[in-house]
């Protein structure tokens, strides 16, 4: 799924319980019906598992992996790197490579929503992608209740893996769990069990029933043995060696360098740090510093990431340090000084850029009606298009879906012929429309006069590469600019024109606008798309299939209704099983304090009667006004 920026404030809708409802038009009243066609956690998806694709995506370059871990234990933590650095290193010795089962029940057993998916990682169809059961961890399935003893709180069932006291296990009806304390067979105590056994578990007080499921949702044995990884062990240290000097009458000094043959590349290779003491050794009245107490001195490295593999003493005979803390402060600045220089090597720096002093400008809103760039997500048949406020638009945008179905060819026509039309691409296009895409495009560009395209994501730029310099190309809201420098880098790819984040409040939106060096559109109507999911939501997959009941096809709408009771459109693709669910509310928001030259309004079921109204209003940088309506991001902090 591709869910729009959270800035790290996400609420986790995706774990909540919706309903998706069918709205259909009765056909013989005004009435409309509606029917619930699924409940349950529909955004929930299993948890990605991606151990049996390792060896590909390394082949296919990819060189940092990284493991979901949000608000987890430490434990998990453990477990689940141990477990992909095991992989990972198989994968790059050239070996034979095959998952050990044990190594996935560990997995499955610290975390998993229903079991484990492959995403869309495999490139197949993929039927087990949502588990809208439960939202949280499921555990291991470990039996089912076969007799409760609700007097003495006992449970009777056998066991489908492993259990001893210590674990902890759910029931299907629970939303809690319970630490196993008491585990017998036959009134006999025990303190592991294995699978096949006939036990009893005890103190088990709660909802329970015959025939409720049973999970063990922790392992005592596999979280000591995480705890054991990462508690009371040493850690791995990058080795060191130095040279110290000290002679009399001279400062004492310190070389400090890396072991070149263990860093062969990267950011300590051939590290090499010289300095200096104020302390200067003079000659001993009594005992003279020996080199066993300098090396034992130098040595002290205790809690920084570096340890000494070798310390080379140059010392004359008969010499006393004043001050033998002073080695010690000596090994610190060393090592202050080897950090400021590998640092100095992972510092990157931002590209400069020749922007307008900021504090020279004061910002002044535009008086001037802003041009309107109008979005038609889908069009109609029963509409008279004729009826647009045309002398208001300055360009419309069709989906690019609407190109290729022949119904809609007497509609584009005509908005081609009195509009600046554009081509708007999908956020997400799989391989098998890319196809489609790319064996009509030439067909539609010459049959309708095509003004640009509207770019929605980065690989568009490739996508397109062969029209680019003939047609206008808008970067999406999807392309997230946020700043000046990404700004910057989207013009040297191509872009005449930017769609500015729909996360940016009317303050950040003022700084930028201030020194915009392109055309800027920001979005300030519609009921805009809050998920892009690659997945159907009406036949439970990512792919498409025959018995599927193909309601995508009716000519219903549908929404996902929340807890709360508001309905949230959701938009099928049967071209390539893409699902977008839009926002409850519509998007309404007032220009009149921002100097944005192009703005866009997003339309999809709206009637031209309400589509005019809309382009009148943000036409005088107004914005409409009721309970239906929303500010999206203008006034919050982001």
């Amino acid at each position: 799924m591709v869910v729009l920026g959270n800035r790290g404030k996400c609420a986790g809708p995706c774990r909540l319980p919706y309903e998706l409802l069918a709205e259909t038009q009765d056909n013989s009243s005004d009435t409309k019906n509606t029917s619930t066609l699924d409940k349950g956690y529909l955004l929930s998806p299993k948890d990605l598992c991606g151990l049996a694709h390792i060896p590909r995506l390394i082949k296919a370059g990819v060189k940092c992996f990284k493991i979901e871990g949000r608000m987890k234990n430490p434990e998990y933590v453990a477990t689940v790197t141990r477990i992909y650095r095991k992989y990972i290193d198989l994968a790059l010795s050239g070996k034979e490579y095959i998952i050990d089962e044990q190594d996935i029940t560990n997995l499955m057993q610290v975390f998993n929503r229903g079991g484990f998916s492959s995403g869309h990682l495999d490139g197949k169809p993929n039927r087990e992608f949502i588990f809208s059961e439960k939202p949280n961890h499921m555990g291991i399935y470990l039996g089912t209740v076969e007799k409760y003893n609700s007097s003495k709180g006992h449970i009777t069932l056998s066991l489908e893996t492993p259990l001893a006291v210590g674990d902890s296990v759910s029931l299907e009806k629970e939303t809690g769990s319970y630490l196993v304390s008491e585990l017998m067979i036959q009134n006999q105590n025990l303190k592991v069990a294995e699978i096949g056994n006939h036990v009893t578990i005890g103190r088990m007080k709660g909802k329970i029933s015959t025939g409720d499921k049973v999970y063990k949702v922790a392992s005592k044995k596999l979280m000591e043995e995480a705890r054991l990884s990462y508690e009371n062990c040493e850690n791995i240290k990058i080795p060191l060696s130095c040279n110290v000097t000290i002679k009399k009458d001279t400062p004492i000094q310190m070389e400090l360098f890396t072991t070149n043959e263990i860093h062969p590349s990267g950011i300590y290779h051939q590290v090499k740090i010289s300095v200096t003491s104020d302390i200067v050794p003079i000659e001993a009245l009594k005992t003279p510093i020996n080199m066993e107490r300098i090396i034992k001195q130098i040595s002290k490295t205790n809690n920084t990431p570096y340890t000494f593999e070798n310390i080379t003493v140059f010392l004359d005979d008969g010499l006393y340090v004043p001050s033998i803390s002073s080695l010690n402060e000596l090994r610190r600045n060393a090592i202050e000084a080897l950090e400021k220089e590998v640092k100095s090597r992972i510092l990157r720096k931002s590209p400069e850029l020749n922007f307008k002093n900021e504090e020279a400008i004061t910002y002044i809103p535009s008086l001037e009606h802003p041009k309107i760039s109008l979005f038609l997500r889908d069009l109609h048949t029963n509409y008279d298009y004729t009826k647009l406020e045309k002398d208001k638009i300055d360009k419309i945008y069709l989906s690019l879906k609407l190109f290729v179905n022949k119904q809609y060819t007497s509609i584009i026509e005509y908005l081609s012929e009195h509009y600046n039309l554009y081509i708007y691409l999908p956020t997400i296009i799989k391989g098998n429309y890319k196809n489609i895409i790319l064996n009509s495009f030439d067909d539609i560009t010459a049959r309708f006069a095509i003004k640009g395209f509207v770019l929605s994501n980065v690989a568009d730029f490739e996508f397109l590469k062969k029209y680019q310099g003939k047609y206008d190309f808008v970067g999406n809201y999807s392309l997230n600019v946020f700043n000046h420098y990404t700004m910057n880098e989207y013009k040297k790819l191509g872009l005449n024109r930017i769609t500015l984040s729909r996360e940016l409040n009317q303050e950040s939106l003022q700084e930028i606008l201030q020194t915009a060096d392109m055309d800027t559109e920001l979005i300030v109507y519609g009921n805009l798309p809050i998920m892009v999911a690659n997945y159907c939501f009406l036949g439970k997959t990512n792919n498409c299939y025959p018995d599927c009941g193909q309601n995508c096809t009716k000519t219903s709408n549908y929404y996902l209704k929340d807890r709360l009771g508001f309905q949230f459109r959701v938009i099928p693709d049967n071209l390539q099983t893409v699902t977008l669910i839009c926002n409850s509310k519509t998007l309404s928001i007032s220009t009149k304090n921002l100097s944005v030259p192009s703005i866009r309004l997003d339309m999809l079921d709206e009637t031209i009667e309400q589509i005019n109204e809309a382009i009148h209003t943000s036409y005088l940088r107004e914005k409409l006004e009721g309970m239906q309506y929303t500010n999206g991001n203008l006034y919050r902090d982001v």
